[in-house]
């Protein structure tokens, strides 16, 4: 049953990103203006337009500035009107999207920018070092984690309550460096084999490098619309359905780490709002959050798009390829488009956005798609944000 609120209709007009990259030139404000340009290009608003804007973009430190929200304020179009910042770590490019939701939904806005962006690149020796202070200083610091170290263990539990190889888990990576291959925002796009994959260096067991999406800098940026407004601009709005989001607990120790409960819950929060009451019959594409291969699979059975366990086995039949029956990361992922972290959440809303408009030229999906999810996951383990979209 679709779940009767009273909220505003909502449509996504316009989109807009930069390249990823590994290292980029441009400071984090002239990345999010490119990418805000272009998203007001689509939408054929100017910025004067535009009522509220929504700011997303992780741990500071990536950027090497503090208040990070009203620093790319200027850049993200921000002077003069309310400005609000959103982060909850990598799921923060989804959540920028919801806060863009219920700006609009809620009445307070009729346009709103929703900006995200990350340069990871002024990092040293390595972003990792970001996270160095991420940890309970009692029970975690002393064994000196990163998050590799921690994501090998829940890939290496997946793995072991499934049953599933690493053979299973490299297809991820080869499908989606192949799907990036035609996206011209693409980082990693190319062919590989899974023995590239399995014969790429070690990381921490069972991670291996080309299990992981790479360091990146980039910025993505969408317009979100009222309803009343969407059909003065375009004739393609893609409305906003369901939104959701949860947050787990910080003691990831004590957690299955084989399932992503969090995602689940996040996901019947959006579809219950959406209506839709079988997600693999009803789900057209979907852009799962993949800055490893194997939490792809993870993500597509929290998604309810895959039995527990069984995500490998669809995969290897062809059920999640581009031209199967529900294309997953036809944009290429973050494993083959790039990984800044927030602006690579709101890449997978664009990359929904484009799919239902028809506007995703090489990356368009063979059939024909009319219901979309995109998601992202972050923190330690611990937090997901859903949204669902409709032509």
């Amino acid at each position: 049953m679709r779940v009767n609120l009273k909220y505003r209709k909502v449509a996504a007009i316009g989109a807009g990103m930069t390249p990823f990259r590994r290292r980029f030139l441009e400071t984090p404000q002239e990345l999010a203006w490119e990418a805000s340009r272009k998203a007001l290009e689509e939408a054929n608003l100017e910025l004067k337009d535009i009522d509220c804007v929504v700011i997303g973009s992780a741990p500071d430190a990536f950027d090497g500035v503090h208040m990070k929200g009203e620093y790319l304020a200027h850049g993200s179009g921000g002077t003069g009107r309310p400005v609000s910042r959103v982060f909850v770590g990598g799921a923060t490019g989804v959540m920028t999207a919801i806060s863009a939701w219920y700006h609009v939904a809620s009445g307070m806005c009729k346009k709103v920018l929703a900006v995200a962006e990350e340069k990871m690149s002024p990092g040293r020796p390595h972003p990792q070092a970001v996270f160095r202070y991420i940890w309970d200083p009692i029970t975690e610091k002393p064994l000196n984690p990163n998050l590799i170290w921690i994501f090998a263990m829940e890939m290496h539990r997946y793995m072991h309550v499934n049953n599933v190889s690493k053979e299973e888990i490299a297809l991820v990576s080869v499908k989606n460096k192949r799907n990036a291959s035609v996206n011209p925002y693409a980082q990693l796009g190319g062919e590989i084999t899974v023995d590239d994959v399995l014969r790429s260096e070690v990381l921490v067991w069972p991670v291996q490098l080309l299990d992981v999406s790479p360091v990146s800098d980039g910025a993505a940026a969408m317009v979100m619309v009222d309803g009343d407004v969407a059909r003065r601009y375009t004739d393609t709005p893609v409305w906003i359905e369901g939104v959701g989001w949860t947050l787990d607990n910080t003691t990831w120790p004590n957690r299955e780490l084989a399932y992503p409960r969090y995602l689940e819950n996040a996901a019947r929060m959006a579809y219950k709002m959406a209506g839709v009451e079988r997600p693999q019959k009803e789900v057209d594409v979907v852009e799962p959050y993949d800055p490893f291969d194997y939490k792809e699979l993870h993500h597509l059975e929290g998604l309810l798009l895959a039995r527990k366990g069984e995500a490998p086995a669809l995969l290897k039949e062809g059920f999640f390829d581009k031209d199967g029956d529900i294309p997953s990361s036809p944009s290429g992922g973050l494993l083959g488009v790039g990984n800044p972290i927030a602006a690579a959440g709101l890449m997978k809303v664009i990359s929904i956005y484009w799919q239902l408009k028809g506007t995703a030229d090489k990356m368009q999906v063979k059939r024909p798609v009319h219901t979309g999810v995109a998601q992202a996951w972050g923190d330690l383990m611990q937090a997901s944000t859903v949204i669902v979209m409709r032509n």
